[in-house]
């Protein structure tokens, strides 16, 4: 993460804190668009990119006809919904635009009061890099969801492929991370930063088991792969599934196969909470007055929250996805990361000379 160097207290950096988690909030909620969008195929309903016109819907029937064709002569039309009907079509339209356009205020959102800030000397000079590196991390998140969605734009692909889609979703949380340990540093004092090495370390691995589980969390939502198994807890009245390790080698397998995704996704979450009750464990001592221990609770009641969603998708899934639990399972594991990313912060203290 970049290091910022504070000049002035937290207080006076109030209104750029203001600003970043604001913009916090609003990328949670374009990653909850993008995961409805996903759920109900609705990523490559509009086939054009227009940044400017396409801030609007078709305004009139002819238009909404128009888009309907477009969309026509696509795979996905042609093989997977040759069904549909209009009111269909800008049903699937909606979530497709909503995403664009949250992407289109976020950009505003960030340049106005930038500029805002920059006249009022409201940003130190050292917090103009880290913020420009946040607007090319913002930039090229839009660009490799245009990419993606140019990729299923063909006559054989039925939806994007799930690899593409994690690339997307996980430079989205990436973002979300270097937004909230900027805000972070320009928000907590010094002395509540512990040096406790100990719960560093177990957070640096929480952060790396997270980053694979999150991927595998894309690759089930790609691949819609709950509908391979409905049980719990064994997986089609296993522990070790039958269907593993059988299409076309070992990389092909892990990525491809629902039932090996679904396998690698639901141990990882078991696994995970070992980390997660080792570090609970370890800060039993910390002191009482410090944020950290205040705080010290959160990532185990989100991992066991997380984990319960995760069962209750799995269990519910009849011939679709169900939105609900999907959604709230992805927003969870957001909050779980962050918490990790946050208990990181406050435990990267420097050891006292």
């Amino acid at each position: 993460m970049s290091e910022i160097k504070t000049m002035d207290s937290p207080k006076n950096n109030r209104q750029v804190v203001i600003w970043l988690f604001i913009g916090l909030g609003m990328i949670m909620i374009q990653v909850i668009i993008g995961g409805i969008t996903r759920l109900t195929g609705s990523g490559l309903s509009i086939t054009e990119w227009k940044p400017l016109i396409g801030a609007f819907p078709p305004m009139n029937e002819q238009a909404w006809q128009e888009a309907f064709n477009k969309y026509k002569e696509i795979a996905q039309f042609k093989h997977l919904n040759s069904h549909f009907s209009l009111a269909d079509f800008k049903f699937i339209f909606f979530w497709e635009w909503l995403h664009r356009d949250w992407a289109r205020l976020m950009g505003l959102v960030f340049i106005f009061p930038f500029i805002y800030f920059l006249i009022k000397k409201k940003i130190q000079k050292n917090m103009v890099t880290p913020l420009i590196v946040l607007f090319l991390l913002g930039a090229l998140q839009g660009a490799i969801g245009w990419i993606m969605v140019q990729s299923g734009l063909n006559d054989q692909d039925l939806y994007v492929s799930h690899i593409r889609l994690a690339v997307h979703f996980m430079s989205a949380l990436i973002l979300l991370c270097y937004v909230l340990w900027f805000a972070l540093k320009l928000s907590i004092a010094k002395n509540q930063i512990q040096y406790v090495p100990t719960l560093r370390k177990i957070n640096l691995w929480l952060l790396a088991m997270l980053f694979f589980q999150l991927i595998y969390g894309a690759f089930m939502a790609g691949l819609h792969a709950a509908l391979a198994a409905r049980t719990w807890p064994d997986i089609n009245g296993r522990l070790w599934p039958v269907g593993m390790l059988t299409e076309g080698g070992f990389l092909s397998d892990i990525t491809h196969n629902l039932i090996t995704v679904q396998f690698i996704h639901r141990g990882l979450a078991y696994l995970i909470c070992i980390p997660v009750l080792m570090w609970l464990w370890k800060s039993r001592d910390l002191a009482q007055n410090t944020l950290l221990s205040k705080f010290r609770f959160i990532p185990i009641f989100l991992v066991f929250i997380q984990i319960l969603l995760g069962v209750l998708t799995v269990l519910n899934t009849t011939g679709q996805i169900p939105l609900s639990y999907g959604i709230l399972h992805q927003f969870v594991g957001m909050l779980f990361l962050l918490s990790v990313v946050f208990t990181l912060f406050l435990s990267r203290g420097e050891a006292a000379k």
